[in-house]
């Protein structure tokens, strides 16, 4: 799905309550449309996991992408890069 549009949805879903986390693979569209928290990833396009079947490597992104709604010194719009 469309980085943008993700990232749109993400806001609204803030709006009306509902905590996200949004996981990108071009930063500058999380910088563009601010959403209110994004995991930057770098990662080919269409692999927003990484590696197909690599369930562990699969994990460790999730995570990492969920730490950010326990991280309560963030403040939107947050951006934060995902380290191998």
């Amino acid at each position: 799905m469309c980085n943008q549009a993700v990232s749109l949805v993400a806001a609204e879903c803030e709006r009306q309550g509902i905590a996200s986390v949004t996981l990108v693979l071009l930063e500058e569209v999380a910088r563009k449309v601010g959403p209110p928290r994004s995991l930057v990833l770098p990662f080919r396009h269409g692999h927003p996991l990484d590696r197909p079947h690599d369930a562990e490597r699969q994990h460790e992104v999730l995570e990492a992408a969920l730490s950010m709604l326990e991280d309560e010194t963030l403040s939107a719009p947050a951006i934060r890069f995902f380290e191998d």
